[in-house]
């Protein structure tokens, strides 16, 4: 288990070493990486504004039930919504979800081209594969999907704010209040290096399934699977990494 662990350990390292190159042609590049940010980015947006409208709703609803004590006052159930969106909800279930949606297709795409022999051929022609199909994946990933992590947070508190108000749990001035009393910025960087991290986790683990299949059709379906878990097993150690390294 152990050398199975490092052999792939080693693979992995090999490939993004393998990355770092100068680009053959800058504008076939720069096509690759705006075809990505439009995959891993835009095309994501539908899934990540309604996990994040209802997450802010039932995060609001849950805390209500929670703290029914009168010595509570109301505004401490937007802080309560505010800090678990910002540290933890948003980033990391947004990003488990991305490695199902954009991890699977990432190392479907890789894994088709691998088993067509499309990727030989490109190293035939001296193109570096490595750097040319995976790169611009991981800066496209690093760019949107913090981008995509901002836009969760604030649309979770704004779903949290529009089911407080209009379901009666608290008034518009308790929930806003609430957002601002005790607020501390460094709660933000937290979500941005985790968005960052796990943009990073998304890019390369199913990049690196993707390219190093080995097989048929079968394989591909395989190593998307192993794919999507492995990426959502290492963004839950690192979530629980950077939060007691950073809280």
């Amino acid at each position: 288990m152990l050398t199975k662990f490092l052999q792939h350990l080693g693979k992995y390292t090999l490939l993004l070493k393998g990355m770092f190159t100068k680009p053959e042609n800058g504008k076939v590049y720069w096509k690759e990486f705006m075809n990505q940010c439009m995959d891993i980015g835009i095309r994501s947006l539908p899934i990540v504004i309604i996990i994040s409208v209802f997450l802010g709703a039932v995060m609001t609803v849950q805390t209500a039930y929670q703290l029914i004590s009168p010595i509570i006052p109301k505004y401490v159930m937007a802080q309560v919504v505010r800090d678990s969106v910002i540290l933890e909800l948003s980033p990391t279930i947004i990003c488990i979800v991305l490695a199902g949606v954009v991890g699977s297709k990432i190392a479907s795409e890789l894994g088709n081209m691998r088993v067509s022999e499309q990727i030989d051929a490109l190293e035939i022609m001296g193109i570096n594969t490595k750097s040319y199909l995976i790169l611009p994946k991981i800066i496209a990933a690093l760019i949107m999907i913090p981008c995509l992590i901002v836009l969760a947070i604030t649309l979770s508190i704004a779903g949290g704010f529009f089911t407080g108000v209009f379901t009666g749990i608290m008034s518009s001035q308790q929930y806003s209040y609430g957002l601002i009393d005790g607020f501390k910025a460094f709660g933000i960087a937290v979500a941005m290096v985790k968005a960052f991290t796990f943009a990073f986790i998304i890019a390369t683990v199913p990049s690196y399934y993707g390219y190093n299949v080995e097989g048929g059709a079968l394989e591909i379906g395989r190593s998307s699977t192993t794919s999507v878990i492995v990426s959502c097993i290492m963004i839950l150690f690192a979530d629980y990494v950077i939060t007691m390294l950073m809280l």
